[in-house]
């Protein structure tokens, strides 16, 4: 070992986290769970493709009244 070595520096947010899993055990696979149940979801492409195809393109200037309506 060096003598010039320093010990090894842990910050307080990692501290943190160390102790809140050590006294969660279950906090991880919790996590898990709920972002498999809001982010990982199955995409449909043939919807999201339909969609996009049916999409219509918005005027530049979305509240102007155009001359024809009045």
């Amino acid at each position: 070992m060096s003598f010039f070595r320093r010990p090894d520096y842990t910050s307080d947010t990692t501290q943190f986290i160390e102790q809140l899993k050590a006294t969660r055990p279950g906090l991880e696979a919790s996590q898990r769970e709920g972002r498999a149940r809001l982010w990982d979801k199955q995409i449909d492409r043939e919807f999201q493709a339909r969609a996009e195809a049916a999409r219509v393109p918005q005027k530049p200037y979305v509240y102007q009244t155009s001359a024809d309506q009045a």
